[in-house]
């Protein structure tokens, strides 16, 4: 009997301490509305953070040193060609017909004069290069944000963006080589060299706030709203018992096209594919 209690007590201790991790995490969920499911986002932050340290972050800073810089450019051009594409898909879904057509023809020119994307001659011309996705345009059709959401490899989100993310992985990569092989060295190039370009804002967002997981989830937040209102979203309003009537501005276009991007797509952010 003695052996048998003995046995059982450093497993009713696990499970103790497991109970109280999970009360600890619900009661995180009441700090904000927008991520009720805080005490499993924060969990799925850590282990997104840990492979990217492990696998992603070494081998952009390799990709970094190495690539030449117009050879990196060249890279972000090839597949930034590819998701205007998606882009113009997206724009002509959501009702922007003068929009769809202005991306698809930077496609037409990049592919011919800018050798297959290699070159981005329609920027040079002056034609806008936006950024649309299938988030986007569910939003536009009247789909809520839903619930933050953390995915695994692929970070923050908003649950109708990961239910958007499929269509979005699909129509980014539509030009796939016929050989395993070698579609498997081109998704990887392109998850490295996303990665790289965002080296810079590490320290942004590690110094940017004690709690860099709050920080990368309200400047993704601010974003996304950012991008669904095409730069110009409403005022909000805020019930605060210091401030009733004062209201909050939504974030400017320096910080949702500067350092601020950067930051919120940190977590493993060769996953998914930032502005070129």
């Amino acid at each position: 009997m003695g052996a048998k209690t003995m046995g059982k007590t450093p497993m009713r201790r696990a499970l103790a301490a497991l109970l109280a991790t999970v009360a600890v995490a619900g009661c995180a969920t009441a700090g904000d509305p927008r991520d009720p499911w805080e005490g499993y986002n924060r969990a799925m932050y850590s282990f997104n953070e840990g492979v990217d340290k492990a696998v992603f972050k070494p081998l952009a800073i390799g990709y970094d040193e190495v690539a030449p810089l117009p050879v990196k450019a060249a890279v972000g051009n090839f597949f930034g060609n590819i998701e205007d594409l998606w882009t113009g898909l997206n724009n002509l879904l959501q009702g922007k017909g003068g929009d769809g057509a202005a991306d698809i023809g930077r496609v037409l020119i990049n592919t011919t004069v800018g050798i297959l994307g290699v070159f981005d001659v329609a920027t040079e011309m002056g034609m806008e290069k936006r950024d649309e996705d299938f988030g986007q345009t569910l939003a536009v059709w009247g789909v809520s944000d839903g619930p933050y959401f953390v995915v695994p490899f692929f970070g923050p989100r908003t649950l109708r963006d990961a239910v958007a993310l499929p269509a979005d992985l699909y129509g980014n990569s539509w030009v796939q080589p016929a050989d395993i092989a070698a579609r498997n060295t081109t998704t990887g190039l392109k998850m490295v060299h996303a990665r790289a370009s965002l080296l810079g804002a590490d320290r942004a967002a590690t110094q940017g706030s004690l709690d860099k997981y709050a920080y990368i989830r309200d400047f993704y937040l601010q974003q996304r709203r950012y991008e669904i209102y095409d730069g110009q979203p409403p005022r909000e309003r805020f019930d605060d018992a210091r401030a009733p009537a004062m209201e909050r501005p939504a974030i400017y276009a320096t910080q949702a096209d500067g350092v601020a991007e950067g930051a919120m797509r940190l977590e493993l952010a060769g996953l998914t594919e930032p502005r070129h």
